[in-house]
């Protein structure tokens, strides 16, 4: 998958993550979690892992996290992922 565009998916709200994707020469993941000491592996495996699905090789990945669990930043990575592939205008 080629990221195209910058997008967006989530909130800052407790317990969700709010995921910004957008195109980049090379693959930089960036964490802003208050349980980031805690959980940091296992949110950057839970990002690799869906990163790899998707054959997302580079890109500018932020996640802005507020406790999410493993489903639902797995659900806002893969619609954030879906949003920047597509050309402006594509979401539905």
């Amino acid at each position: 998958m080629e990221l195209i565009r910058k997008a967006k998916s989530g909130t800052l709200e407790s317990s969700d993550v709010l995921v910004t994707v957008e195109p980049a020469g090379e693959l930089i993941i960036t964490l802003d979690s208050p349980v980031k000491e805690q959980f940091a592996c296992a949110i950057l495996e839970t990002v690799r892992g869906v990163l790899e699905d998707f054959s997302v090789r580079t890109g500018k990945i932020e996640l802005a996290d507020q406790g999410a669990l493993d489903c639902t930043i797995r659900a806002r990575l893969t619609t954030a992922l879906k949003r920047a592939s597509q050309p402006a205008g594509g979401e539905k």
